[in-house]
């Protein structure tokens, strides 16, 4: 079989690959980040030992402690230029921590604050210890660069998970700290606030009513005593009024008083608080208790006034023909339901008193939970903590 020259040419070769360099991006990253380890440790470590050791050492005079509390403050400032410098070079992406308030209520809170601030602390250790390490990671990594530069790249990754392991324990916020911090805090600020509110609404109540009868009963009452002689008739008319000024007062000072902190709910308990709230509800309501004691005063009363608070909008916008609140205890939780079959819609976000009644149940760690469909039935369920109730008796806690 013949073949023509053409065939039997050499086949043409194939390309090369382009030329790159034999590490990537992440890698030559990575070796920056672990070369400037010894330089920016030396400097931490440098700052942070002698703010610590003279401030410490000042301690006795009157500049030792602010001069600590502000050396803080930059430990503080070094560990978001860590954080940047291990987010830009390895990628780490680490939130900032939350800022040390500085006290509205002068020099001394907030010295308080700054010397027990644990973020600052924390960036204190971080640069503490990393001088060994900076050294041990800059002197392998410049070896390695000419001498066991085949191997660099897997013992840069290896060094640098140590480094992002560091970065993450010492300079990472801790999210659950942190969280709880501020729940605390708006939990305090709430507190205060219904405090604020409940003190208020106490006063305008008897200011606009008990108080304001009592000065028309005394007005009335002197009018009587002046027409006693002239107009015994016209008199005995007037302290009949007064007499039922007076009972609508003593009805009033009752009802406030029972707003406050009601009797029957200090002597008798939960069970007969509710039932006495359920009986003043225009729906007929089913109440259940099912506690094997009775929780702290502080828990129960909390609970009365949420049943009550319910209660009154049942009475008010549910439109309902019946409704029932059931308490009792699951661990150490106390559990408190609202229910009725009215015709439903309550929204929690609408800034009603049910975002209220959340707020004041979130303050002492509680849950507050609405399911209200339109057309309804509405159920309310509040969860609080379970705290055992503290009896004193004759000076002897038992």
């Amino acid at each position: 079989m013949n073949t023509s020259p053409a065939s039997r040419q050499p086949a043409a070769p194939a390309p090369l690959p382009p030329v790159r360099f034999a590490y990537d991006r992440v890698t030559w990253r990575e070796i920056g980040y672990l070369l400037l380890n010894l330089p920016v440790s030396i400097i931490g470590f440098v700052y942070v030992v002698t703010v610590v050791t003279v401030g410490l050492g000042l301690s006795v005079t009157v500049i030792g402690l602010p001069l600590l509390a502000y050396g803080l403050a930059g430990c503080r400032l070094l560990g978001r230029v860590e954080r940047s410098r291990a987010r830009d070079l390895l990628g780490v992406r680490i939130d900032e921590p939350r800022p040390l308030k500085r006290g509205t209520f002068g020099f001394l809170p907030w010295l308080w604050a700054s010397l027990k601030d644990p973020v600052a602390w924390r960036h204190a250790l971080y640069y503490g210890i990393r001088l060994p390490w900076g050294i041990l990671t800059f002197t392998l990594t410049l070896v390695s660069l000419f001498v066991l530069w085949p191997v660099l790249p897997f013992l840069a990754r290896g060094l640098t998970m140590v480094d992002r392991a560091m970065v993450r324990g010492l300079l990472q916020p801790s999210d659950e700290l942190e969280r709880r911090i501020e729940e605390l805090e708006s939990d305090r600020g709430v507190v205060v606030d219904t405090a604020a509110a409940d003190l208020r609404r106490i006063e305008r109540d008897l200011h606009d009513g008990a108080q304001a009868r009592l000065v028309a009963l005394a007005m009335d009452l002197g009018l009587a005593k002046e027409k006693l002689l002239e107009d015994p008739e016209a008199a005995a008319k007037m302290v009949g009024e007064a007499h039922g000024e007076v009972k609508v007062a003593l009805q009033e000072l009752r009802d406030l008083a029972r707003g406050i902190h009601p009797a029957i709910l200090t002597d008798r308990g939960l069970d007969a608080a509710l039932s006495s709230v359920a009986s003043r509800c225009t729906v007929p309501v089913a109440v259940t208790v099912d506690l094997p004691a009775r929780p702290a005063e502080a828990i129960e009363g909390i609970a009365y006034f949420t049943v009550s608070e319910l209660l009154q909008n049942v009475s008010k916008h549910s439109r309902a023909r019946h409704a029932s609140v059931d308490v009792w205890r699951a661990d150490d939780r106390l559990m408190v339901q609202v229910r009725d079959d009215g015709r439903g819609g309550a929204d929690v976000s609408g800034g009603t008193g049910l975002a209220g009644l959340g707020e004041r149940l979130r303050s002492v760690d509680g849950l507050f939970v609405v399911s209200s469909p339109e057309a309804g039935p509405t159920v309310v369920t509040a969860e609080l903590p379970w705290r055992d109730r503290e009896f004193r008796k004759a000076g002897v806690r038992r």
